[in-house]
């Protein structure tokens, strides 16, 4: 009876060390930041510009135009210095 429950214990204890491992391995902060950054579109054809809000590669936020319908989400936007 002992040996049993300590060897589910040790069964749980790996699984859930094992699924932490997994769940930090694949976890990037990049991946997260890169998910909020949006451009949008004036139509479908995405030829247009009209707005893009996120992030950019420094960290600096980026925010300008209008939010559309139609919008990509994808890594961050270049960093663009300030004029001097």
């Amino acid at each position: 009876m002992l040996k049993s429950n300590r060897s589910r214990i040790l069964l749980l204890a790996t699984v859930f060390l094992v699924g932490m491992l997994f769940g930090v391995s694949t976890y990037s902060p990049t991946d997260a930041l890169a998910a909020t950054n949006a451009t949008y579109y004036s139509n479908a054809s995405h030829t247009t510009i009209v707005g893009k809000f996120g992030y950019d590669c420094c960290n600096n936020r980026v925010a300008w135009g209008i939010k559309t319908k139609h919008v990509t989400y994808g890594g961050c936007f270049l960093c663009v210095p300030p004029p001097p």
